[in-house]
């Protein structure tokens, strides 16, 4: 029955969902990641770029962004200066587009292809000769990362010994209609305007059934309509979420697994709480603390760690 009674609470002033969304991406600066980066080349042609914060160890960490994100983020550098303070190495997993240098093929990225994800987990332990991984993903990386595991079972390397979703999207349909709603407007204005842009930077390698009309996209539905899926091999939109929803998988993960989704958080809708899976689960954890926003959980004091990343890297301690 591994459903958490979480210890987050927020700062004075702080505990608005939005402030907490905001505020970190706005003005959190970390300092003292200091990354070295590595190309992996992929079978169909293309690469994906890692960032990689060493310390020296046989431990490592890999870290998968959120939506139009990146191994830049704070939030991920807050992430891996945490482990790094444990000892740990980190890995910062770039999704093709998002490292600085646009990637070769048609397709972009989504919230399912755990088949980079898997590319990098064999390259760190193949060129690192890791004995220890832990994957930890923010939002659409959060998403990526419990699908993973729930897919892979008991095939997943041994030296992966946790997985940890911060704000996991675990039901894409359910969190696509939370961000349509006017709430979360900015938020999508934010996103469609970088994401059309990549299309666009495409257009001489799109395939010809690839709908250019970019005025036809008014919301995110419309892109993972036009865009997403059919550059994914998905019929549609729906298509897409139904089957790249963690939700459908994380009963099958064979290691310890946490979910950390805040109940305020402005872009998770009631199914992205798998609260019967994690009642029926001796491996799948989930923690919802009533505060938190999306990927915010701010903490002030103990040298700048945020709740969710000291929470993430005793989970990952523990089960090592």
């Amino acid at each position: 029955m591994p459903v958490i009674e979480s210890t987050y609470r927020p700062p004075f002033l702080l505990g608005n969902n939005h402030l907490q969304t905001v505020s970190p991406t706005l003005f959190r600066k970390v300092k003292g990641v200091n990354y070295i980066r590595e190309r992996i080349e992929t079978p169909d042609g293309d690469f994906i770029d890692i960032d990689l914060s060493l310390k020296g160890s046989k431990r490592a960490v890999v870290l998968s962004h959120g939506l139009e994100g990146s191994a830049d983020r704070a939030y991920v550098k807050g992430m891996a200066k945490a482990f790094n303070k444990r000892g740990w190495d980190a890995v910062g997993f770039n999704f093709r587009s998002c490292s600085g240098e646009m990637n070769r093929t048609a397709g972009l990225y989504h919230s399912g292809k755990t088949e980079d994800l898997h590319l990098v987990i064999e390259h760190v332990l193949k060129t690192r000769g890791y004995e220890v991984l832990s994957l930890v993903g923010f939002s659409l990386g959060a998403n990526l990362t419990l699908k993973y595991a729930g897919e892979m079972g008991k095939r997943i390397p041994k030296q992966v010994k946790s997985a940890i979703g911060i704000s996991a999207p675990c039901d894409l349909s359910s969190s696509a209609k939370e961000i349509l709603k006017p709430k979360c407007a900015v938020y999508e204005k934010r996103f469609l305007h970088t994401m059309i842009k990549k299309v666009r930077s495409k257009e001489a390698i799109m395939p010809a059934h690839v709908n250019r009309d970019y005025s036809l996209v008014k919301n995110l539905a419309d892109f993972d309509n036009l865009y997403t899926a059919p550059l994914s091999g998905f019929k549609d939109a729906e298509d897409y979420w139904s089957k790249c929803s963690s939700r459908r998988y994380i009963s099958g993960t064979a290691i310890p697994t946490l979910i950390i989704n805040a109940k305020d958080d402005p872009i998770l809708g009631p199914e992205c709480f798998p609260w019967d899976e994690a009642q029926a689960s001796d491996k799948l954890f989930l923690e919802a603390p009533d505060n938190g926003g999306h990927v915010g959980f701010i903490t002030f004091g103990n040298g700048g760690e945020y709740w969710d990343e000291t929470r993430t890297a005793e989970f990952a301690e523990a089960n090592r």
